[in-house]
């Protein structure tokens, strides 16, 4: 079903999960939040978080993550039905000049208030900048890595998250940095992040700084295995329901390995007194300047073919990474 909209009216159309694998196009409401400077805008790009949605999609968001996973200006709750995104960019009604970001759902117009959007710097491709989310994810990952000049990091996932985070640590002056994966075609995309690239098999061991963001079991377990003494292994996968085993035998003692969480819901400790939100935010946008981010998004889907398109984006085994949702 899709919703014509005229902005200024009472409705948008979102995208709007209703039951496990169920997903359709439904009227919402246009105004999210309240106050009196508020805004109409147009949008213009949309980006899918596949981990994250994943676990919408399927109804896996735990009880006890109901109010935590609520999306800034989702619409319904969970499990459905529900409105859910956080990485949407769009233009003010009147001027096409200007893109702004904001966490919205995927909704074709919205009507929110001023200090809800944040500019893009001068540069930065509205398209591209449908990564910021997770550019801001993958930001507060390395500051709670402690990782520094230098040091030898291992990057367990090959994923959106986990290339941006080689991405981010591999600017660090003098880091060697290895992105593992399964997967031997994300070898290329690796390489043009300047990180270099390793099977599990052939992966490096003895590293500073492990960051796993693959959300498996066999990623974790990796993970630990490649810590040198005292390394720090930072989790920043989320398994959403799932109970996963966690190796804590062997050698992880004897090395006084550090295996600890990372999640963007609070400033990593390390930066919380002097960065806002708003201050990472727009960090995440300036580092997504550089354009070798483009080989992140490796697909474009309209808006109007989203509900027939989304359950093969989700899929685990599906190829590519990040899609862009277009409302040109």
């Amino acid at each position: 079903m899709r919703e014509e909209t005229v902005v200024g009216g009472a409705v948008a159309s979102c995208l709007t999960y209703v039951a496990p694998g169920q997903v359709e196009l439904r009227s919402a409401p246009l105004r999210l939040g309240d106050g009196d400077d508020l805004v109409a805008l147009q949008a213009q790009y949309s980006g899918i978080s596949r981990g994250t949605e994943r676990l919408v999609f399927n109804g896996k968001v735990p009880p006890s993550e109901h109010e935590r996973m609520r999306g800034p200006f989702q619409h319904g709750n969970f499990p459905f039905p529900v409105g859910y995104g956080y990485s949407w960019v769009g233009h003010i009604v009147g001027d096409g000049a200007h893109s702004y970001f904001g966490l919205f759902p995927h909704q074709n117009h919205v009507e929110v208030p001023r200090e809800a959007l944040t500019a893009l710097p001068e540069g930065l491709d509205p398209r591209r900048a449908v990564l910021t989310a997770n550019m801001e994810t993958a930001l507060n990952i390395a500051w709670d890595s402690g990782a520094g000049p230098g040091d030898r990091i291992s990057v367990v996932g090959g994923g959106v998250l986990g290339l941006l985070v080689a991405g981010v640590v591999s600017d660090i002056a003098g880091t060697d940095v290895e992105i593992v994966d399964i997967d031997g075609g994300r070898e290329t995309v690796a390489q043009a992040l300047g990180a270099g690239f390793a099977t599990p098999d052939r992966a490096a061991a003895d590293r500073d700084v492990v960051i796993h963001t693959s959300a498996s079991e066999a990623g974790l377990a990796t993970a630990l295995s490649l810590a040198g003494t005292e390394a720090t292994i930072v989790e920043a996968s989320w398994f959403g329901a799932a109970t996963p085993s966690v190796p804590l035998g062997g050698a992880f003692h004897s090395r006084r390995l550090v295996l600890k969480s990372s999640q963007v819901g609070m400033v990593s400790p390390s930066r919380r007194v002097r960065w806002t939100y708003k201050r990472r935010l727009e960090m995440a946008m300036r580092l997504l300047l550089d354009d070798k981010y483009d080989r992140l998004i490796t697909g474009d889907v309209a808006f109007v073919d989203l509900p027939q398109r989304i359950g093969d984006i989700l899929d685990p085994k599906a190829d590519g990474l990040a899609t862009a949702v277009s409302y040109l």
